[in-house]
């Protein structure tokens, strides 16, 4: 397990590791190596084809910090810059990631959590939430994409007006 990275367990093709309980990986980590796991799973997520990895590293992404690094005694509910402010979860993160901005949101958490350079509660919540619907966002794209991609269903994303629709409903003469 010292040697093993969360990328190396989504990678593996032998299954004792790729299975591996992400808890129990998680629990043998302080603070540092964790947040170290997750600057690599984000890279790992933004540069990976893979559907799959891409997805899984999400949800990796997701259960560490929603589940294991609040759990850590060293990571604060709020965060405060060097004057002792309060500072939660910033606006502009919030309004990406309520207009469905999943990529821009995360984008904006991580640059506060590498600004006050320590982790906070607060934070780690605001970036569990854009993961896990950009999991899911992820995953709606490719069916998407599959779906308009058939030669089949191409007719699907041509209809913009009922006439245009391919498929009609002939009614008997004399009816309404």
């Amino acid at each position: 397990l010292e040697k093993l990275s969360t990328v190396d367990i989504i990678l593996s093709e032998d299954p004792s590791i790729r299975n591996l309980s992400l808890a129990h990986f998680c629990s043998t980590l302080d603070t540092a190596t964790l947040l170290e796991e997750c600057r690599l799973l984000d890279s790992f997520r933004r540069t990976s084809q893979n559907l799959y990895s891409k997805v899984r590293a999400c949800f990796f992404l997701y259960a560490i910090h929603r589940f294991h690094l609040p759990k850590l005694k060293d990571v604060p509910d709020h965060s405060g810059d060097e004057n002792g402010r309060y500072i939660g979860i910033p606006y502009p993160g919030y309004k990406c990631l309520l207009n469905r901005q999943f990529e821009e949101a995360i984008d904006e958490f991580l640059r506060i959590h590498q600004e006050l350079q320590q982790p906070s509660k607060a934070i780690s919540s605001a970036l569990s939430r854009a993961y896990y619907h950009l999991a899911f966002q992820t995953l709606a794209n490719q069916v998407r994409q599959s779906v308009k991609n058939h030669p089949g269903n191409s007719w699907l994303f041509q209809v913009s007006l009922p006439e245009d629709h391919p498929q009609k409903v002939i009614l008997p003469h004399g009816s309404n």
